[in-house]
């Protein structure tokens, strides 16, 4: 077999067989397949595409490429969740918490925020004393007694895939259908969990702009689930504005607990409860209805944070933050930025937002910046809103005073104020399920 012959075959629109796939993805990893050849192949790919069973055989062999977790120790369904990313999205904060009040495990394995989107490890780390590098029989062990644990991501999971994403990023090929499914997916399935839902970002904000894109990369990664009998639920969800208020780390973590209170923003209130209906009821815990009813008494009756401070003080995190979000570090300057005109708030460029609140050093461009965990953005008015010349639209908040220039800039540039009032967009815009 050479990769010679498999470029070939792609490049002019045939079908990788089974033994191909896996024999260029175990090559590969091992280093004796050079990047120009794997970059031809993937650049075939991206122009070619690859049919349902290719996708499940690149996923599946990525999957083994590496580690595939052992959480047979964990009492009980798992489930886990993955968003393709979006700015101010703290989900996994609050949603994790929930389901575990209901008796479903969350073991999650997070990233780290880069460029435009957040990180839950970013977060969660903005809790003093939090650990999220965890060894695999204390990540059991605290799952088992609190419902939940989240880590970061390990390397020792799909590498072939963590070598592929940099040669995609470095030859534009990033934004393919079945390299992106597979990525996700293998990652997703080499963690160990038994379901997922995924959480399909569409809008400014996200990868996907689309909701075409958005519904093709949701089927196919459901397929690649439902083809490896792993239960994968999908829903598209509306990333043209960012979720919540809060735009930053421990800003997030605050807006994450008082939604866990029962007094966040409507709109991250009810994605959190969607979302974590979707998860019970693939564990099987009654209709999406029914689940819906115990996401929200989670929330109501208290038990969902308990579960959260639970968690931090397990993963070595003082959980009096969470019981008194004004302890947490608040940054040394803030600056109000106001509308430039009268009118209603028509559009908000997600992305935008997300780089300004980057750029106050709460995000990274290169995966080894530091960040600011205070850092960040206030929402106080979002789309819809009827606003007047010189009334605020949000505060920004950083260390350093020269990082507000640039940053108000950017802000405000990502914001479009019109005559009439923009009409109300669903929050979830669809789901696939098999």
């Amino acid at each position: 077999m050479r990769i010679y012959d498999i470029i070939k075959t792609k490049r002019d629109g045939g079908f990788l067989s089974t033994g191909e796939i896996e024999y260029f993805i175990a090559e590969y990893t091992a280093g004796r397949i050079p990047d120009y050849q794997a970059s031809a192949l993937l650049m075939a790919i991206y122009f070619s595409g690859m049919n349902p069973r290719e996708t499940t055989d690149l996923t599946m062999a990525m999957v083994n490429s590496g580690e595939r977790a052992d959480l047979s120790a964990i009492e009980g369904i798992i489930v886990d969740k993955h968003s393709t990313g979006g700015v101010g999205d703290k989900t996994t904060l609050v949603i994790a918490p929930i389901v575990a009040a209901c008796g479903v495990k969350v073991a999650k394995m997070s990233g780290r925020g880069l460029g435009h989107t957040g990180g839950t490890v970013d977060k969660l780390e903005s809790i003093p004393g939090l650990q999220t590098s965890i060894d695999r029989d204390r990540f059991i062990e605290i799952v088992n007694r609190t419902g939940l644990c989240v880590i970061g991501q390990s390397g020792h999971f799909a590498p072939a895939d963590k070598k592929l994403y940099a040669l995609r990023d470095a030859t534009a090929t990033v934004d393919s259908i079945p390299l992106i499914a597979s990525s996700i997916m293998s990652k997703k399935i080499a963690s160990g969990s038994h379901r997922l839902l995924l959480d399909v970002k569409v809008g400014s904000g996200s990868f996907m702009k689309t909701y075409k894109e958005a519904e093709t990369l949701a089927k196919t990664m459901v397929s690649i689930g439902e083809g490896l009998s792993f239960r994968t639920v999908a829903l598209i969800t509306n990333m043209d504005v960012p979720l919540g208020c809060a735009i930053g780390n421990s800003l997030e973590v605050v807006e994450a607990v008082n939604t866990l209170k029962g007094i966040g923003p409507e709109d991250l209130t009810e994605i959190c409860v969607i979302l974590s209906a979707n998860m019970l009821y693939i564990a099987d815990k009654g209709t999406l209805d029914e689940c819906k009813a115990m996401a929200k008494q989670a929330i109501y009756s208290g038990t969902a944070l308990e579960c959260l401070k639970k968690m931090v003080t397990a993963q070595g995190g003082d959980a009096s933050f969470i019981e008194d979000t004004g302890k947490f570090s608040t940054a040394r300057y803030f600056r109000t930025v106001t509308a430039r005109k009268d009118g209603y708030i028509t559009k908000m460029n997600t992305e935008n937002c997300g780089i300004a609140s980057a750029m106050l050093g709460a995000g990274r461009a290169e995966k080894e910046d530091n960040i600011d965990f205070a850092a960040g953005i206030m929402l106080e008015n979002k789309i819809g809103a009827k606003v007047q010349r010189g009334e605020p639209l949000a505060t920004l908040y950083a260390e350093h005073e020269e990082l507000f220039d640039a940053a108000a800039e950017e802000f405000l540039n990502a914001i479009e104020i019109g005559d009439k009032p923009q009409e109300e967009t669903k929050i979830v815009l669809g789901r696939v399920e098999n």
